[in-house]
């Protein structure tokens, strides 16, 4: 009964923030210069045209009845059309978005996988050599911008060691994409370099802290192996920082997937989002914003219900 409590209250909350998205999107919408009609429109268009447009887009009426409209638009899937691409912005989503998840999943897949063992022997290895130095490369990846790693990568892997091709999948659907694994090997380092360093650092202080506990010199004086311990023990109860932050990293995961789209031409949402920054196309922008921020808000709602599940210990009131 208390856990379908907190699953309830979490997901009104989520709604709650959910909502509070779109009042900021359509406020950003509404504070382009000169308006939605001369953002859209450019800075050539007349008086005339400015006006006929606001009427046909039902700007022209009061900012609750547009709103309400606009949130109207939203619960029928319908994000706006773009003008640069005279296409839906719904449809254009569709059909990057699984490709952008495919690229996240990847990253976040092998990034966890190296992290989350790598921090453990990490902790295991505490204050050796082999500990410096990996947690001196830990801090380098991490102060690395993505947009440079992505560079080196193509310099030394495409160039100096010509083992992969410089530019990502170009396929229109996943099957296409997958078809060309080699392809997708660059991509997905480059996302989860910062990944590791983050989470091999969570997933050591985590071990640390376990290997403390009392129940694990009971299982040491009991005459039990060091790997048993780690991994019967201390894994699971160290997993619980590392779930509870994967889902507040869902937003840099997708701002990484924007440059690393852009760097190496991946058809997604990251380079969907790049070409309607520069021509300025903002019901795609816009759009994009607002996948972004609810996929954060479900990211956060998912890694809270996990980590419920992971470690029972979690209280209602500290979630």
């Amino acid at each position: 009964m208390a856990t379908l409590l907190y699953l309830t209250r979490r997901l009104l909350q989520a709604l709650a923030v959910i909502l509070i998205v779109t009042v900021v999107v359509f406020c950003l919408l509404h504070a382009l210069p000169g308006g939605p009609a001369r953002g859209i429109l450019g800075p050539q268009a007349t008086a005339q045209q400015i006006a006929a447009f606001n009427h046909e887009q039902g700007l022209d009426q009061s900012l609750p009845v547009q709103y309400a409209h606009y949130l109207n638009t939203l619960l029928h899937g319908d994000l706006g059309t773009s003008y640069t691409l005279n296409e839906s912005v719904t449809d254009l989503v569709l059909q990057r978005l699984p490709k952008t998840l495919l690229l996240t999943v990847l990253s976040a897949v092998v990034g966890l996988a190296l992290a989350i063992p790598l921090g453990m022997w990490q902790a295991v290895r505490r204050n050796k050599p082999a500990d410096y130095v990996i947690t001196t490369l830990s801090f380098v990846a991490y102060a690395t911008p993505v947009y440079f790693l992505g560079l080196i990568l193509i310099l030394v892997f495409t160039q100096t060691l010509p083992w992969f091709p410089p530019q990502a999948p170009q396929g229109e659907t996943l099957s296409d994409v997958l078809a060309e694994p080699n392809a997708l090997v660059l991509p997905v380092i480059a996302g989860a370099a910062s990944m590791i360093a983050v989470f091999s650092r969570y997933m050591r202080s985590a071990t640390l802290e376990n290997l403390e506990e009392d129940y694990v010199r009971t299982a040491r004086a009991g005459g039990t192996r060091q790997t048993a311990i780690l991994w019967r023990h201390v894994f699971r109860n160290s997993l619980t920082p590392v779930v509870a932050m994967l889902g507040y990293y869902v937003p840099v995961v997708f701002g990484g997937a924007l440059v690393v789209e852009q760097l190496f031409n991946y058809p997604g949402m990251g380079l969907l989002f790049w070409n309607a920054a520069q021509s300025s196309d903002y019901p795609v922008l816009l759009g994009c914003v607002l996948i972004i921020s609810v996929a954060t808000v479900v990211g956060t709602l998912i890694a809270d219900i996990v980590q419920r599940i992971v470690d029972p210990r979690v209280k209602e009131g500290r979630a």
